[in-house]
């Protein structure tokens, strides 16, 4: 039986990309950071795996390999790849979804545990030698809004359930599904002001579309306790930076805890560097050990799955992109 050609754009010499070698017997791998890179194999291929490709590349790709039937990202966010083509096409694309998921959960909850048991308070009696007593919040008297309630969405909320959380939930569709046995309340995107006010912990999960851009500006801000805490593990312009800053600024919410930003790496001069009531993370929460060697042993399973005729997992919804 012919071996399969299967196309990479990545760096040729990323070590995690050597564990793709397992597939030897049953593909033919060319790995290049551009399309042009990949020469004649672009004719030949059925399988395009995107490592570290841009978008304008997998145009390209897709421009060029007229055999191909399945594209998958490394990534759980597509908003840095999807184009009108990749839309337009009929070649199904995976991400993924769920290989970062419980880093990220477990980075939300440290958040949370940062501002309930006032770290930032402690490490300013340390630093000046000042023994001082202060109460304290527990988690289990907190509520919990996650903004985006996807796999990470999910694994927040198993997480947070655990620690005695009321947990709420906002998403596109209110449909009962696998997950809402950690939350407590599910809302649909129209009634994000409803649930705003209840929280304790904003989260933001959700994925970067036109239509969650900026989802979380003044309006929303204005919407929270003053005692909230905003967190971000999703994508950085569904906050609206400039809004939040100011909310932060001017203490309208308490604090926030921030993996993922507008711009990356956040600018030197960003004002949120000088806030002392922002926690920031440089995009590292889901830096595991292991998560590049993850995400590769990720596509060599979906590869089995597509290769036997089975179904593949995290079909992306191309028109909502995500």
């Amino acid at each position: 039986m012919a071996k399969i050609t299967v196309v990479v754009l990545g760096d040729p010499s990323e070590p995690t990309l050597k564990l793709l070698d397992s597939l030897a017997s049953d593909a033919n791998i060319s790995i290049s950071k551009t399309a042009d890179g990949l020469g004649d194999a672009l004719a030949e291929a059925r399988v395009l795996f995107n490592w570290s490709g841009s978008r304008a590349e997998i145009v390209n790709v897709l421009a060029r390999a007229p055999k191909l039937e399945w594209v998958h990202a490394r990534y759980a966010g597509l908003d840095g790849i999807m184009s009108p083509e990749l839309q337009a096409s009929h070649v199904p694309l995976t991400n993924g979804r769920g290989t970062f998921s419980q880093s990220l959960g477990e980075f939300v909850i440290a958040g949370a545990l940062y501002w309930a048991k006032d770290f930032p308070r402690m490490l300013r009696a340390k630093a000046e030698h000042r023994w001082e007593v202060f109460d304290i919040l527990e988690l289990s008297t907190q509520t919990m809004g996650i903004v985006g309630h996807g796999d990470i969405g999910r694994a927040i909320a198993r997480r947070a359930k655990a620690f005695g959380m009321n947990v709420l939930a906002l998403r596109r569709d209110t449909t009962p599904r696998a997950g809402d046995e950690d939350v407590d309340k599910v809302y649909p995107n129209s009634e994000l002001h409803a649930m705003l006010p209840e929280c304790d912990y904003v989260v933001v999960a959700a994925p970067l579309t036109p239509t969650t851009k900026h989802m979380m500006s003044t309006a929303e801000f204005n919407c929270m306790k003053e005692s909230a805490i905003i967190m971000n593990v999703g994508r950085g312009p569904v906050i609206d930076e400039a809004a939040m800053t100011e909310a932060l600024r001017t203490k309208r919410i308490r604090g926030a805890a921030l993996d993922v930003f507008e711009v990356e790496p956040l600018p030197a001069d960003s004002a949120l560097w000088d806030l002392d009531n922002v926690f920031i993370s440089a995009h590292t929460s889901d830096h595991t050990k292991d998560w590049l060697n993850d995400a590769a042993m990720f596509f060599v399973e979906q590869f089995a799955r597509w290769k036997n005729n089975e179904p593949l997992k995290n079909i992306a919804d191309k028109t909502a992109g995500y």
